[in-house]
């Protein structure tokens, strides 16, 4: 079983949001549900980024360690290094 760090972005608020999840797909669905809290506030929730990762304990301590950033700049770089190694504009 694989645990998934991911990144999300709304266009709408130009916000970022940090999540981990063991079914990425469904994660974002409920995402993208009008429900309760910081996503709730709206429905276009694109994946920036993603993480592997073989257990719960690393997926939750890595969304920890970029949550405690606080730093949108922080943030648009480690999803900017990522879509250059992986050869992304």
């Amino acid at each position: 079983m694989m645990y998934y760090l991911y990144i999300l972005y709304s266009e709408n608020i130009d916000k970022f949001y940090v999540g981990y999840s063991v079914n990425l797909e469904e994660r974002i669905k409920k995402h993208n549900t009008n429900h309760k809290g910081f996503t709730g506030k709206t429905n276009d929730w694109k994946v920036v980024y993603t993480e592997k990762f073989a257990s719960k304990k690393q997926a939750f301590d890595r969304e920890r360690e970029i949550k405690k950033w606080k730093s949108r700049k922080k943030i648009l770089e480690l999803i900017y290094s990522m879509s250059t190694i992986q050869g992304g504009a």
